[in-house]
């Protein structure tokens, strides 16, 4: 809907006039020069520049698409939208997928170049200050099931899902910031403990981690990278190392030589308890305990964590230690409940880009085409993170809302985007009746103060 103002100014209707608001903000950054700059495909620009319909597929996913063909419905049909990410038009879904699948692995890395420098522009990761405080990394991996003729799809581990073929996506997450510091498309039967190496190093490069900044990274992983060899490898690399033992049967034979088992208040039925015997196999002193729970069938459930973190380390950053002098049972507990975080960290990520991104929901059959999708859902996710960031000093309450409420409940507030003779963005209207919209504006104003931008409450 198209009405004119006075003196020849434009009001259109946005079904996102929020998300709109961002995209003036990230306008005035230039978030996606990095990518103009350095990706280059060899493809004829009739209407659209190449590097414009991958802006175009990005914005559908910032709208809450979840497959590339709703850029025809989320994107190409709402010219306020368009107009507030500095488009003039947009591309059609299927010269989108043209784009992409004309993706090779020399773009992919092109493209992977431009994603790290704009993760170091505008990350607090990045800029993370070593000294005072520990830098986090979760690693994992989890499933992407799409159809068996994909390249590289295979059997693997999918949840709840057997006999299903796929890929997998490696991931490290900057913890602390919510942010995706890498991922990685890999083959459906690929297993963390041979990805880890790649993925390490991948966010060594990005985050820049000397020797120095290593000593004060936390790697955290699960069971399915905590072989000896694995902790090994991460040790060697001077990082500090919070994981879950591979094996479960040294697990078993090690819960053995327990003296001691205490119960876990924060978890009823688990009981955990320090490990006697000593861990000779490692190339610096660990702690290890084990927890165990009682299965269906009265046996246990056994698991051992093990830690190059100091007692003092693991209580800070568990926010457990009211004093120095904790008693051993503190110190036991809190070794326990930081590897529990993960669910927190890296899983509710991964969980949050399923539901608010549906990372799943678009698969390609080419590999590099796919490799394109995947690296605009990293950029997706972390222009998220980094609006909510943005956001919360004006709005408090966004500090707690995930991926999924972002995309459909504060950037999917209905209003217009009122333009001037020129054809540029002067204010952009909320629809007052919308829940968030009060004081959505508010933050939103104070966004966008520098790019000269108002936004009030209205009518629609």
């Amino acid at each position: 809907m198209k009405q004119s103002g006075i003196h020849g100014a434009k009001r259109q209707f946005t079904s996102a006039a929020s998300l709109a608001a961002l995209g003036m903000h990230l306008q005035k950054l230039d978030l996606l020069g990095p990518v103009r700059e350095r990706v280059k495909i060899a493809q004829k620009t009739v209407k659209h520049a190449p590097t414009d319909k991958l802006y175009d597929a990005l914005i559908a996913l910032l709208a809450g698409a979840h497959g590339v063909v709703e850029i025809n419905t989320r994107l190409r049909s709402d010219a306020a939208l368009q107009t507030a990410f500095g488009r003039s038009a947009c591309a059609e879904q299927s010269v989108v997928q043209e784009t992409l699948n004309a993706c090779n692995g020399e773009i992919v890395a092109q493209m992977q170049a431009a994603v790290d420098v704009i993760y170091r522009q505008h990350s607090q990761g990045y800029r993370h200050d070593y000294e005072p405080a520990w830098q986090l990394l979760d690693v994992d991996l989890t499933g992407m099931p799409c159809g068996p003729k994909a390249a590289l799809a295979s059997k693997g581990y999918f949840a709840k899902q057997r006999y299903r073929r796929g890929r997998q996506l490696g991931r490290v997450l900057a913890t602390r910031y919510h942010e995706v510091v890498v991922d990685q498309l890999l083959a459906g039967n690929t297993y963390l403990r041979t990805a880890l190496p790649a993925l390490v190093q991948a966010s060594e490069q990005t985050l820049a981690l000397d020797e120095a900044k290593r000593q004060r990274t936390i790697v955290r992983i699960d069971a399915g990278a905590g072989s000896v060899d694995d902790i090994n490898w991460l040790l060697a690399r001077g990082y500090q190392v919070h994981a879950k033992d591979y094996s479960g049967q040294r697990a078993r034979l090690l819960a053995e030589s327990v003296s001691e088992w205490v119960d876990d208040p924060a978890v009823p039925g688990r009981q955990v308890g320090w490990i006697q015997a000593p861990a000779t196999a490692y190339l610096r002193p660990l702690h290890r305990l084990a927890a165990r729970c009682r299965k269906q069938d009265g046996q246990w459930a056994v698991g051992v964590i093990i830690s190059s973190l100091a007692p003092a380390a693991v209580l800070a950053l568990t926010a457990s230690a009211p004093h120095p002098h904790c008693a051993e049972q503190d110190i036991l507990l809190a070794y326990a409940h930081f590897y529990d975080q993960r669910g927190g960290g890296i899983e509710t990520a991964i969980k949050d880009d399923k539901q608010g991104l549906g990372i799943t929901r678009r698969n390609k059959k080419r590999f590099e085409a796919q490799q394109m999708v995947m690296l605009l859902g990293v950029l997706a996710h972390n222009i998220l993170v980094w609006a909510r960031h943005w956001l919360t000093p004006h709005l408090p309450k966004l500090a707690h809302f995930g991926l999924l409420r972002l995309v459909r409940d504060v950037f999917h507030i209905s209003g217009f985007v009122q333009c001037d003779r020129q054809g540029q963005v002067v204010s952009i209207r909320l629809n007052q009746a919308a829940p968030l919209a009060h004081d959505l504006a508010a933050a939103l104003h104070a966004l966008l103060v520098p790019a000269h931008v108002a936004v009030i409450l209205g009518q629609t």
